[in-house]
């Protein structure tokens, strides 16, 4: 009878979360693609990112719905970090999942991406912008019904041949973007931190071409 006048009148066992709780939930998605063969390579910085970042404060992955899932506290924030399972193409769909799953709100969304069109290692902060071809972007813009949320393009540059770009983009790292990468894997965990802590204006004039 309890639960009857429950749903009848609207009542829920789960509190309401407050507009301040919402504003303290943040998505970090990181692309990339599942599978040891991808793994390394440079479309996946997405997922190296996270990775990195949940090392470094030894929290591991489950594998959840639609991606691996872990969650970072600090400083009175809650960062839910998706990487999802849905293979580059497909990413939208976890992405939408998973903010109305946690009930956080498009401008407390970061999608960590790779991004050609800048040198290696260089990171750049946007609150909106074109898909520029990335897959993953497509299919989220397409999912989100928008261009305007944050994503971290983080640089793989153009370095191949005509008709290569695929072959290049799956490829691993070579050598020296290898020796680089560990610097600019802790750059890029900053830079997701201050974007829950310090806001996304304050981030990108921090961050951004660092």
């Amino acid at each position: 009878m309890c639960n009857f006048f429950k749903k009848w009148f609207g009542f829920s066992d789960k509190a309401e979360l407050t507009e301040e709780d919402k504003m303290k939930k943040f998505l970090i998605v990181g692309l990339g693609n599942i599978g040891e063969k991808y793994a390394n390579t440079r479309h996946n910085i997405g997922f190296k990112i996270l990775d990195h970042l949940a090392e470094s404060n030894d929290l591991t992955f489950e594998t959840l719905k639609l991606g691996d899932v872990a969650t970072l506290k600090i400083k009175g924030r809650t960062l839910i970090l998706l990487k999802p399972s849905t293979y580059m193409n497909l990413s939208g769909k976890a992405i939408k999942y998973w903010l109305e799953k946690e009930k956080i709100s498009l401008e407390n969304l970061l999608v960590v991406t790779d991004d050609l069109n800048l040198p290696f290692g260089s990171l750049r902060l946007k609150t909106k912008g074109s898909d520029g071809g990335h897959n993953g972007l497509k299919d989220a813009q397409d999912k989100l019904q928008t261009v305007k949320y944050n994503r971290f393009r983080f640089g793989i540059s153009d370095e191949f041949s005509k008709g290569r770009q695929v072959d290049y983009v799956l490829g691993e790292w070579n050598e020296e973007e290898n020796a680089k990468l560990k610097e600019r894997l802790k750059i890029s965990s900053e830079l997701i931190k201050s974007f829950a802590l310090a806001g996304v204006n304050t981030t990108m004039n921090q961050f951004n071409g660092k």
